[in-house]
């Protein structure tokens, strides 16, 4: 079985890392290259950077930003947030990024994610998918769920479930999946969405939102049989620290990479 991954977030924000809960009331939680370098120190298994306000404000990702988080860490680095051509998606990788993150460009585009999977790989391209549930998509007893874009801010109309399928069609190499009910609220993983998107789809699914104890950690694991798990404010405010978090999944037979 493959190793399960522990993914910190860096939402940024005018360069420094924010967090809020359910995608508003955000406040700041520190320099992002500190919090980089710490957190891949610490045995993190891969760091992600998202720029919440570039497609917002209509501009690319902040690059000099990137490269100078990229020449502190040694993890596999993905970057999302103001992406809108492949020549976007070049800049950052030779800043330093390893992947890529695409959310509000793919549902605009959907195009854009087999010509990204052409000129890079799959491996490349992770299609970030922030759901929030909603009944006009429930079905067979099941909470619906719809795709929003814009950092959150703008519904698409689209089933959560069934974009993740196109995307993977498209030649999206993960998905990175962030329940918008649950981001922030420390109340545990969208557990139930999780599976059903792992259950359906083949490739890895990263569970974004709710993290609040390292439990709710082994819940997204086993019961949302996420292949990796990503949170914000419990790392950078230290009330889970990752050497003890990975410690406490090994103790509950989750496959984990221990600390180097």
């Amino acid at each position: 079985m493959l190793a399960k991954r522990i993914i910190p977030c860096l939402d940024v924000r005018d360069g420094r890392t924010v967090k809020g809960v359910n995608f508003i009331n955000l406040r700041d939680a520190g320099d992002a290259v500190e919090l980089a370098s710490l957190y891949a120190r610490q045995g993190a298994d891969e760091l992600t950077f998202l720029d919440i306000t570039a497609t917002v404000e209509d501009r690319g990702t902040f690059s000099a930003l990137v490269r100078r988080i990229s020449e502190v860490i040694d993890i596999p680095f993905t970057v999302g947030g103001g992406i809108r051509s492949i020549s976007d998606v070049g800049v950052l990788l030779e800043a330093g990024a390893d992947k890529i993150s695409i959310n509000s460009m793919a549902v605009k585009n959907p195009s854009i994610i087999d010509s990204l999977a052409r000129e890079f790989g799959s491996q490349c391209v992770v299609c970030a998918i922030d759901a929030r549930s909603n009944v006009t998509f429930d079905k067979d007893g099941q909470q619906g769920w719809e795709v929003y874009v814009a950092g959150g801010r703008i519904s698409t109309g689209k089933e959560a479930l069934a974009w993740a399928i196109e995307a993977q069609e498209r030649g999206a190499g993960e998905i990175l999946l962030t329940s918008m009910d649950h981001d922030g609220t420390k109340g545990g993983f969208a557990c139930d969405l999780t599976r059903r998107f792992g259950d359906t789809l083949e490739i890895p699914i990263i569970a974004s939102g709710g993290a609040g104890t390292m439990e709710d950690f082994v819940d997204v694991f086993t019961t949302g049989g996420a292949d990796a798990a990503l949170a914000a404010s419990i790392f950078h405010f230290h009330e889970i620290d990752i050497p003890e978090l990975k410690i406490f999944l090994a103790n509950h037979d989750i496959p984990i990479r221990l600390n180097r």
